[in-house]
């Protein structure tokens, strides 16, 4: 059987403060995580693209894609690859 495909959710910000808004995102992303019961799917985190540009993201399993689209509105996706 085929492992199911992780999908990378992403949310951008931009600016002097992105960086810092990033690591605060991804506080809430946890928190979500928490309270929706998700601890199998715990893969989160942030980082610093350039000055002016930082993501925060959370890895969920394709399936799962639209619902989490629709309530936490990411800004892109991409396929995760487990290194």
């Amino acid at each position: 059987m085929e492992k199911e495909r992780k999908i990378k959710l992403i949310w951008d910000f931009r600016g002097p403060q992105a960086l810092p808004i990033a690591k605060h995102h991804e506080i809430h992303l946890k928190d979500f995580i928490l309270a929706e019961k998700l601890e199998d799917w715990n893969i989160t985190g942030f980082q610093q693209l350039t000055e002016l540009h930082s993501i925060a993201f959370w890895v969920v399993p394709e399936s799962e894609i639209l619902k989490f689209r629709d309530v936490l509105k990411p800004n892109r996706a991409i396929v995760y690859n487990e290194q």
